[in-house]
């Protein structure tokens, strides 16, 4: 094993009991990572913080036995310190709040926010990304409907004129998108709000 030896292969010796292949991720990755965690938090110390707290994370996954990347460590490795700025954001209350009768728009809400600064902007642009992957998950009648609603504003009244569907067809579709996006949401450990 050297420096050479591919991220999957020091992965896969590291779970196997090898401490030195993590040294060599840690060292590989160390410049890229805090950087990318730097640049967004602009604090030495924080970002040294959050650096330790994402190899921490690391560790622990790939002790569990729950990394499953198929070798795609690096995206992986900056999807958790991401996170990461994101939870620090929210848990110093930096992060908008918005209220809402109807606690499953609130994250649309969100997105609609016009005085943000570049924290909130981060935060509002990963979850953006993360919510237009899942909708493509969902089945094409629900996306349509979601997309219709939610990123061109129509009211359930024009769905169900450019669908060829009754109110309560669009509505019921609404519906089971939302469960199904709860559902995905937990299946791929996404956040979407505070």
């Amino acid at each position: 094993m050297n420096t050479t030896t591919s991220d999957a292969v020091l992965v896969k010796d590291y779970i196997s009991g090898n401490e030195r292949a993590l040294e060599i991720l840690v060292l590989r990755h160390k410049s890229r990572v805090y950087n990318f965690i730097y640049s967004k938090v602009l604090d030495g110390d924080l970002s040294e913080d959050i650096f330790q707290d994402t190899f921490i994370k690391v560790i622990r996954t790939l002790k569990k036995g729950t990394y499953n990347e198929e070798g795609k460590f690096l995206p992986w490795l900056m999807r958790i310190a991401h996170n990461l700025i994101i939870d620090h954001f929210r848990k110093s209350n930096r992060m908008p709040k918005f209220e809402s009768k109807d606690k499953e728009f609130d994250i649309f809400s969100m997105l609609k926010d016009s005085g943000r600064n570049a924290e909130k902007q981060l935060i509002v642009d990963q979850i953006s990304a993360d919510l237009r992957k899942l909708v493509d998950e969902l089945p094409e009648d629900q996306k349509e409907v979601v997309y219709m609603r939610l990123f061109k504003d129509m009211s359930f009244k024009e769905i169900a004129n450019n669908t060829n569907v009754s109110i309560n067809t669009a509505l019921g579709r609404m519906r089971y998108a939302i469960i199904n996006l709860r559902r995905l949401v937990v299946e791929h450990n996404i956040v979407l709000t505070e």
